[in-house]
């Protein structure tokens, strides 16, 4: 009997290492949302600079474990839940990373001041966003505590609609103040690409959803 169960343990789907890949990338994400949080509040462009350097190497990393998680896709037979969902969830929290360090790029590139109440409450919403997906994904590992993954859930959704509405409230603020096409054109990328930035937050609170419907 004792044989028979360790043949049946081999054929077990217990393949932790998508966890272990998943908790590294909301690690360096909450890491990448504290950065741009502080890079915002920063008054010194050469630091900011700084700080923008530090998002591309966290955006590289993320880019690499999201390649080995498609790589061990293709080799692992045996997946902890469906491989499209995996495949999804990867892409969605590198997509977060993406369009953090690119609302970061935008800050530089445009030589903007980022000191103003809209930046600021949207880089707040951001890190608020990837502190309650890395809730959600810590709890992927076990599916024991389903109630905090749906309270996880819910708060992003929460931030996503307070995201949304902040959006409109600054673009429309930004068509009355601004007078320079040309400076109004690169505030609005940007209000564009942080609001985008919790809209990914959002796709992959929307794929562990669908995996805890499925597994929990």
């Amino acid at each position: 009997m004792a044989g028979i169960n360790s043949i049946l343990s081999i054929f077990t789907p217990k393949n932790k290492i998508f966890y272990d890949f998943f908790e590294q990338m909301v690690d360096k994400l909450q890491e990448m949302s504290d950065t741009f949080l502080k890079m915002v509040h920063l008054r010194d462009a050469k630091e900011r600079e700084k700080l923008v350097k530090e998002l591309e190497n966290l955006e590289h990393s993320c880019d690499d474990t999201t390649h080995i998680i498609f790589t061990e896709l293709g080799r692992n037979f045996i997946t902890p839940f469906d491989r499209e969902d995996i495949h999804y969830l990867a892409s969605a929290l590198d997509d977060i990373a993406d369009y953090i360090y690119s609302s970061a790029k935008k800050i530089n590139f445009y030589r903007l001041d980022p000191n103003e109440e809209g930046v600021h409450k949207l880089a707040k919403l951001i890190q608020e966003g990837t502190v309650a997906i890395s809730e959600a994904v810590y709890e992927l590992r076990n599916l024991k505590d389903v109630r905090k993954i749906t309270t996880a859930l819910i708060k992003v959704n929460a931030i996503e609609n307070e995201a949304d509405d902040l959006f409109d409230f600054s673009i429309d603020r930004l068509f009355e103040i601004e007078t320079d096409i040309k400076m109004l054109i690169k505030r609005r990328e940007l209000y564009q690409s942080m609001e985008t930035a919790t809209d990914k937050i959002e796709d992959a609170g929307n794929v562990i959803e669908s995996i805890i419907i499925k597994y929990a």
